[in-house]
């Protein structure tokens, strides 16, 4: 728990549980007391744990919003902007509580890097907010690497309904940037395109709808308003080639933007720019838009993947 100048309190626990009576024990008295203290309540997480709490809540759930973590948050990197900071930014001025599960069994090896790298910048973004975030983990179901991970990421962690400061919590930005790993390799059979001037954005729209055809109309359009935008920054900022690749994977449409550039700013694409800013747009709506987002940035360039399932 963090106390900052202005009196804001920052509350980032992690809840380790191995059964349904934990599970509910543990979220139900942190809703309760939310509800208690006068907080806005959001409840995030997977079903059937959102049937489960919605059951167990039914006397509250008047002052509680819940949604189901795996369509608001079925990418991680839209789960900062478009349902944490979207939740408190409804409510200024008030201490909110929120219930976020954003690791759950199912998800894949693909998915849990962004996943990781959500949990620790969660403490860099609300550092200085009056907010609170519980986030449950399943000892029982993930893998015990993912449950080490939950160490790092929290603070403090709830074992056995009891809070203890985590000897393993590291520095957040440290923590976010072992997650930042290579992507596997293009395909040698992937279709390609390679821009470098301005003039050069209506043919990699021609290219993006030509190979999207996998996808229904509006998804291959949303496709191509974040491949545009991906397409742009580079031009923008990086004064050398981008490529743009796509191919068909296990039920998903995948693209990916290369690019000579660093993302210096591990919060890319998480914090939504000034309403009067004239760039900074192109990762939000790319993790808006799409299922997945996987980035990896160093010195020899940015790998930028987007992932759209058929």
């Amino acid at each position: 728990m963090t106390l900052t100048g202005d009196g804001a309190v920052f509350d980032h626990p992690g809840l380790l549980y191995d059964s349904r009576a934990r599970y509910l024990s543990g979220v139900t008295g942190f809703v309760r007391e939310a509800v208690g203290a006068g907080d806005p309540v959001l409840v995030a997480v997977p079903p059937p744990n959102l049937e489960a709490l919605r059951g167990a809540l039914t006397d509250v759930a008047g002052r509680v919003t819940f949604a189901d973590m795996t369509v608001a948050g079925r990418n991680p990197g839209r789960i900062i902007p478009g349902v944490l900071l979207e939740f408190v930014s409804a409510h200024p001025g008030r201490r909110v509580s929120i219930v976020g599960e954003p690791v759950w069994p199912d998800r894949t090896d693909l998915e849990y890097p962004a996943c990781a790298a959500h949990e620790a910048l969660i403490n860099v973004v609300f550092a200085a907010r009056d907010v609170a975030i519980l986030c449950p983990y399943d000892v029982g179901g993930l893998d015990p690497a993912r449950v080490r991970d939950a160490w790092r990421t929290h603070p403090v962690m709830i074992v056995g309904g009891a809070r203890r400061p985590s000897p393993w919590y590291d520095d957040p930005y440290a923590t976010a940037a072992a997650f930042n790993q290579p992507l596997p390799k293009v395909p040698v059979t992937a279709a390609t395109l390679t821009y470098r001037h301005a003039a050069d954005l209506a043919a990699v729209r021609r290219f993006v709808a030509a190979e999207a055809g996998h996808l229904d109309p509006d998804r291959g359009g949303d496709l191509l308003i974040a491949v545009n935008e991906l397409a742009e920054n580079t031009i923008a900022h990086t004064g050398g080639d981008g490529t743009v690749s796509i191919w068909a994977e296990s039920g998903r449409l995948v693209c990916q933007i290369d690019d000579r550039g660093f993302l210096s700013d591990p919060l890319a694409g998480r914090i939504p720019p000034p309403p009067d800013a004239e760039g900074g747009r192109g990762l939000i709506l790319a993790n808006r838009l799409c299922d997945l987002v996987r980035v990896h940035t160093g010195a020899d360039g940015t790998n930028i993947r987007l992932h759209m399932e058929f």
